[in-house]
């Protein structure tokens, strides 16, 4: 039933606020009293005997009452129009003893539409490893004041809000504020609820720096004690050959002759003892 009492409106849209009395076709409205007050000090309208006797400057051209169920019109909704309204009704059978035939209240909600939520990303931080960035999400011109939240690839994240108003009945400016660690590429989602009316906005957030760990090029001192030791290793080999070729055969080289001829003086064949006589004989 209380839910049956509130009637939501966006800004600039047409309402009609029931009242809780409604006139038989027998009956006239010359016979009733009907007040219409905001916040119970703020006299919307007022009728007696069948005409008009008050309005408030505010809803001047703005508002009009149907004679039959006493229903209020407000067109256009204006943010300050929010609250709850009451209906009294009186019939005047009597003109010095009016009875109350009806006292209601219903609650009118205005809601302003929140711009798209605006996404900014700002890398105070960079790293082959990471990027550290404060996300910000805005939005503004919405009313009633709004709830903002938010998804880390479909993770909830938590929000540092600020809000921004000239007074309770104003719209509101919104903003979220949020330090992030970026590993990877993530998608980011923000969301500004107000009233039962959402709007989001989605972002992909990349991470800003792949860095590829270069070859570490060996220092110098490294390079030439490599090349120093390749050529003693060189001349050592060279050295070894001339020595094994002077000393294969130890018996038949001379140390005079070159290594061509010590080779060849080493690999002839010796001679047997019995050629060797023969040989003297001759």
């Amino acid at each position: 039933a209380l839910e049956m009492k509130k009637f939501k409106r966006k800004l600039g849209e047409k309402v009609g606020l029931p009242c809780c009395h409604k006139i038989e076709s027998s009956d006239s409205l010359h016979n009733y009293r009907v007040y219409w007050q905001k916040n119970i000090r703020e006299v919307v309208l007022a009728y007696a005997e069948g005409k008009e006797i008050s309005k408030d400057k505010r809803y001047m051209n703005r508002t009009e009452m149907d004679d039959r169920n006493f229903t209020l019109w407000i067109s256009p909704v204006e943010i300050l129009d929010n609250g709850p309204y009451q209906c009294v009704v009186q019939h005047l059978k009597s003109s010095q003893n009016p009875s109350v035939v009806c006292d209601e209240t219903v609650t009118l909600l205005v809601t302003a539409d929140f711009s798209k939520p605006n996404i900014t990303a700002e890398v105070y931080n960079d790293s082959c490893e990471s990027t550290e960035m404060v996300v910000r999400c805005s939005s503004y011109g919405g009313f009633p004041k709004p709830e903002i939240s938010g998804t880390l690839n479909n993770e909830s994240v938590v929000w540092n809000v600020t809000w921004a108003s000239e007074s309770s009945l104003s719209p509101y400016s919104v903003t979220g504020r949020l330090q992030l660690n970026v590993t990877k590429d993530v998608s980011f989602t923000c969301s500004v609820e107000s009233n039962g009316f959402t709007k989001s906005t989605s972002l992909l957030l990349k991470k800003t720096n792949d860095c590829v760990v270069p070859t570490v090029s060996p220092s110098y001192n490294v390079i030439t004690a490599s090349s120093i030791i390749i050529i003693i290793f060189l001349l050592a080999i060279t050295l070894a050959a001339r020595y094994l070729s002077r000393h294969v055969c130890p018996r038949c080289c001379k140390p005079q002759d070159s290594v061509e001829e010590g080779v060849k003086e080493c690999t002839k064949t010796p001679m047997s003892p019995k050629v060797t006589s023969e040989i003297s004989s001759v």
